[in-house]
């Protein structure tokens, strides 16, 4: 079995899907409101909301006749963490390479300087 972060890693590789998860990001929608803007059926979306339910993404409920799609946020937040993990690690590298870029460049400098005083010292 898959862990949740690649389900939802999977889940969010088709366009169709963020589209339809941006649009949640506003407000709740049933299946119709969220087929409206596409060229595919009631049923097509259904399958994309069943793949973004089964990642923990979306729940859906019951309100009287409606059965709007809901955003889970807190889904969002494992992705962050794992994100923020390995930027944070990306950023220390960079950090640690724009130090010794910046070492080498003050020894090329010294080196120049160097140099350029002992031609002149004649």
């Amino acid at each position: 079995m898959t862990d949740q972060l690649s389900r939802v890693f999977a889940a969010l590789a088709d366009p169709t899907r963020r589209d339809m998860v941006a649009r949640l990001t506003e407000a709740d929608h049933t299946v119709n409101e969220l087929a409206a803007p596409y060229d595919v059926s009631v049923q097509a979306v259904s399958k994309h909301l069943k793949v973004l339910e089964d990642a923990g993404l979306v729940t859906r409920t019951r309100e009287a006749q409606r059965r709007p799609v809901h955003l889970e946020a807190e889904v969002f937040d494992l992705m962050t963490r794992w994100i923020e993990r390995y930027r944070r690690r990306a950023e220390e590298r960079f950090t640690r390479l724009d130090a010794v870029l910046a070492r080498m460049q003050d020894d090329d400098t010294t080196h120049r300087s160097t140099a350029s005083q002992e031609g002149t010292a004649s």
